[in-house]
């Protein structure tokens, strides 16, 4: 049986196993994994982060296909995290991130985890930033970390990552829906993909409107336009992933961008802590009483919560 000490070296020496497992363990709260992050924490910070969101149906799994194999092509390792929506019943991802990214996934430069998002807001679950450690850590140079694309609570993804790209396609409203969720103020490019359809001018029109109207990181965002399905614009993409990146180191963002996140992880793990913590000392039958008030409508649930935080 595994130990963070004997995992670790497999770990960063970029076994598929191991990293699965390190993965795992750190999804499912192992006993391990607090050592085992120990362990990765000193040797993180030299992988670049892409974040690829936006509306379902956006052709975000193909693009993301695309460019892991433009970047083997340059001889980069490449990690990707497919967050998908989580099976209300086994509470693991129900969308097969490999049969969607067939060509890619036998490389074994190529690392792909599908990631259940367990409820987490953004469409990023909590896990999922320890395994971007995870794969930095083992020497991936490039991680690219798909979300859910749920809409309105998106707009996490740019605090996890270097640069993020908002992908829409023309003919959907989708323009509509990136200016309602917030998009417009993540986005460090933005991608509109399928653009041998109908409607490219008036989705690019309606992008460069949105555009004038806020600019707060000074960056100013670019307007791609990329056919996944047969790799068009792939090329010219990877070269503002790279421009975005420059911009952020001669400007000071990439310390900016860690803060983000180390307050966005900290955060996250203080409330998980303090929930499981509260739920322990008060016991599994007074917080299942909580609840029974709270669907009998006897207690409302901010009270309850109070009663549970406030207990001797």
């Amino acid at each position: 049986m595994d130990t963070a000490e004997t995992l670790l070296p497999r770990v960063l020496e970029g076994h598929p196993r191991a990293l699965g497992r390190a993965i795992s363990w750190l999804e499912n709260g192992h006993a391990g994994a607090r050592q085992l992050m120990a362990g990765l924490w000193p040797r993180l910070g030299r992988a670049r982060v892409v974040g690829i969101t936006g509306p379902p149906g956006a052709g975000k799994s193909t693009l993301t296909d695309q460019l892991a194999r433009a970047l083997r092509a340059e001889g980069r390792r490449v990690g990707i995290l497919a967050v998908d929506p989580t099976s209300p019943f086994s509470g693991g991802a129900i969308l097969g991130d490999r049969i969607r990214m067939g060509r890619i996934a036998p490389d074994p430069g190529v690392f792909i985890r599908s990631m259940a998002t367990r409820g987490a807001l953004g469409g990023l679950a909590r896990a999922t930033q320890d395994a971007i450690d995870v794969l930095d850590a083992a020497g991936f140079d490039t991680i690219l970390v798909e979300t859910v694309g749920v809409g309105q609570d998106e707009v996490d993804v740019a605090s996890c990552t270097h640069t993020c790209l908002v992908v829409l396609v023309p003919g959907l409203g989708d323009e509509i829906q990136a200016m309602k969720a917030g998009l417009m103020e993540v986005a460090d490019c933005f991608v509109v993909n399928k653009a041998d359809r109908e409607g490219v001018d008036q989705l690019e029109r309606d992008l460069e409107s949105m555009k004038a109207l806020d600019m707060p990181s000074g960056w100013d965002p670019p307007i791609l336009r990329t056919v996944a399905a047969t790799g068009e614009g792939i090329a010219g993409l990877l070269d503002r992933i790279e421009e975005h990146r420059a911009w952020l180191a001669a400007a000071g963002g990439m310390a900016r961008k860690a803060q983000e996140r180390a307050r966005l992880r900290f955060e996250h793990l203080l409330a998980e802590e303090a929930s499981r913590r509260a739920k322990a000392a008060a016991g599994s039958a007074r917080v299942d009483a909580l609840i029974r008030s709270i669907a009998d409508h006897r207690l409302d649930p901010y009270a309850a919560v109070a009663e549970l935080l406030d207990r001797p």
